[in-house]
């Protein structure tokens, strides 16, 4: 509470939220317990007495949300970790797996500090919390309006603060997929969707072989026969197909399912485009929903989008500057790979073999993962 108006909420103002009995001496007792675990830090070169709350602490009361809701009621493995979330398995108490997505604005900004030391100045680890929280209300959104609409997403559960819960899809990354027998057929797939998209007033903004999922489903009556179904994932970054730049998102998606057929399948598709002018002029057509004003009926501002939308742009340009020099996606999987057991600093989620609990302390071989990996 006090965070959303102090980067370092000050001792007394906690003590006058929180309301605790024992007044200030139980107050104290707590926050020195918060700060131990890591859901709280001090800081040190404050000018005032105060904390701030970590990613950790944010974790923590997202997931109390959660299981209050009944939505989790365990934490799983961590099957991905991408530039700017961490993607869990969970489950609810009568053990059915879902996906938990936790949204990590600001990561890449923080491994790359050298190359945006101007940006970081006037950026505090409050408002990457926020701009992730910001993120999740906005993906939820879209996923929930595309959801219902029948398109081919995950089905949106909950949603608190920085994290969103969605069903499990039994499928693989595209990235993941070395070859498929009909590759024409999988990319007029791909297209439709962009083009389905389009009808309904949206640009995914990131339609590429890392947010799309491919999922087999085999012929009832023949089992050889196997049809691949892609499903979109990822939205923080949507817009409508009013957006000042739509042109150039619109053909940015459809180039990057060019390249990547070309150079993972050797496949050219002879048909031009999809060309942005023609996709305008079907928005809204055959009765098609306008889905682009579900973000604002969900009580998402503009100052909201622009906040967000200014952000990712941020990501992607130091996405873009990374990928030059690490593939940090193959270290993740090599991470992922990995059996070392792992501690995780700063109150984190704390990965122990195959299962995942918040941070205790405990006789483990420590890898220390600050702020900014």
């Amino acid at each position: 509470m006090g965070s959303k108006n102090h980067e370092i909420v000050p001792t007394p103002l906690i003590e006058k939220i929180a309301r605790l009995r024992g007044g200030s001496s139980g107050v104290h007792k707590s926050i020195a317990t918060l700060a131990k675990a890591g859901l709280i830090a001090r800081m040190k070169e404050a000018k005032y007495d105060g904390y701030r709350l970590t990613y950790g602490g944010l974790d923590y009361l997202a997931l109390h949300t959660h299981a209050a809701r009944k939505d989790v009621y365990s934490v799983g493995s961590r099957i991905g970790v991408g530039k700017e979330s961490d993607i869990m398995i969970v489950a609810d108490e009568k053990g059915k797996q879902k996906v938990l997505k936790i949204h990590r604005l600001g990561r890449i900004s923080f491994r790359t500090v050298k190359a945006n030391r101007d940006y970081l100045r006037n950026r505090s680890t409050g408002s990457w919390m926020y701009l992730s929280r910001l993120a999740a209300i906005k993906e939820f959104a879209f996923m929930k309006a595309l959801y219902e609409e029948g398109f081919p997403v995950p089905e949106p559960i909950a949603q608190s603060r920085h994290t969103i819960v969605m069903s499990l899809v039994d499928a693989l990354p595209m990235r993941q997929v070395s070859s498929v027998p009909d590759p024409a057929s999988l990319y007029a797939d791909l297209i439709a969707l962009i083009l389905r998209l389009a009808k309904h007033g949206l640009i995914h903004g990131d339609f590429n072989e890392f947010n799309i999922l491919i999922r087999e489903e085999k012929d009832a009556e023949d089992p050889s026969s196997i049809t691949l179904t892609p499903i979109i994932i990822d939205f923080p970054q949507m817009v409508s197909m009013d957006h000042p730049n739509a042109e150039m998102y619109f053909d940015r998606d459809v180039q990057c399912i060019k390249r990547f057929f070309e150079r993972r399948f050797h496949f050219v598709s002879t048909t031009p485009g999809p060309f942005y002018k023609d996709a305008k002029k079907t928005v809204g057509k055959d009765g098609a929903k306008r889905l682009d004003a579900a973000l604002e009926a969900s009580g998402f501002t503009k100052k909201m989008a622009k906040d967000l939308e200014a952000a990712i742009r941020e990501q992607q340009e130091s996405r873009n500057d990374e990928e030059d020099s690490d593939d940090y996606e193959e270290d993740s999987d090599k991470e992922k790979a990995s059996n070392e057991d792992t501690d995780v600093d700063d109150g984190r989620l704390q990965v122990i073999g195959d299962h995942v609990q918040l941070g205790t302390e405990g006789d483990l071989k420590k890898l220390t993962i600050n702020d900014g990996t």
